[in-house]
């Protein structure tokens, strides 16, 4: 690929790391991996990754602790892995700022499958904002900026995962209307039936704390989702 996209694994299991890496190099990624999660931790703070796949459990630093390192410095995006199919663990990947989640035992496949959705999404946002049509919308304080593909507070850039931006981006879009939380699972997560997730609602905690004191808040519609708001 023109473009070569850089991920780092960490995951003590030497055959699973073998496997995904097999995998994602035949379909043209630059891969590192690491049997622990502070290894890569390190080697991220040297020269960071275009993704980042992280085991939970592993020798040292969980997953978990590594995804939060990641987010005090970068917005890549994080894929977790488990052997615990947890709704437990899900939720705190996802309420951390990971951007996916997959259970073992997964097929290699699959997990390329969603490696490739995250820079198919990517790159259909950045191609779909850079056209001359794309918007520039202000709520309040907040202004998208689809050609920059980024959102300004008071004329600073805010620091936001890619999923964090998808989600503000679609309230903004959508700003004063209620959206619910199965609308955004689907829009955001591509999540096509209903599922038990918390996913939303950490995500929107992020933002709430990240868009502390702009004068825009993100509104609770009890029992059904979502509506942000200007002036509050």
């Amino acid at each position: 690929m023109a473009d070569t996209k850089t991920i780092y694994i960490a995951d003590d299991d030497d055959n699973i790391r073998q496997v995904i890496r097999t995998f994602l190099l035949s379909d043209g990624f630059s891969v590192e991996d690491y049997p622990t999660g502070d290894l890569l931790l390190a080697r991220f703070r040297e020269k960071p990754a275009d993704l980042v796949i992280l085991d939970v459990m592993m020798p040292g630093s969980d997953g978990f602790t590594i995804c939060t390192e990641l987010r005090r410095i970068s917005t890549v995006p994080i894929i977790m892995l488990t052997a615990r199919d947890s709704e437990n663990d899900f939720a705190m990947g996802l309420g951390l700022g990971s951007d996916d989640y997959i259970t073992k035992p997964f097929s290699a496949m699959a997990l390329l499958m969603r490696v490739r959705a995250i820079f198919r999404r990517i790159d259909f946002e950045s191609r779909k904002h850079a056209q001359p049509e794309a918007q520039t919308v202000r709520v309040g304080s907040l202004t998208l900026d689809e050609d920059g593909r980024h959102i300004l507070m008071a004329g600073k850039p805010l620091a936001l995962t890619p999923t964090e931006y998808e989600v503000l981006r679609y309230l903004m879009l959508h700003a004063g209307q209620a959206v619910s939380r199965e609308e955004l699972l689907t829009e955001i997560w591509g999540f096509e039936t209903a599922v038990e997730t918390r996913a939303t609602d950490d995500t929107v905690r992020r933002l709430r704390q990240k868009l502390d004191g702009s004068g825009v808040s993100i509104a609770a519609v009890w029992g059904f989702g979502f509506r942000l708001e200007a002036g509050a």
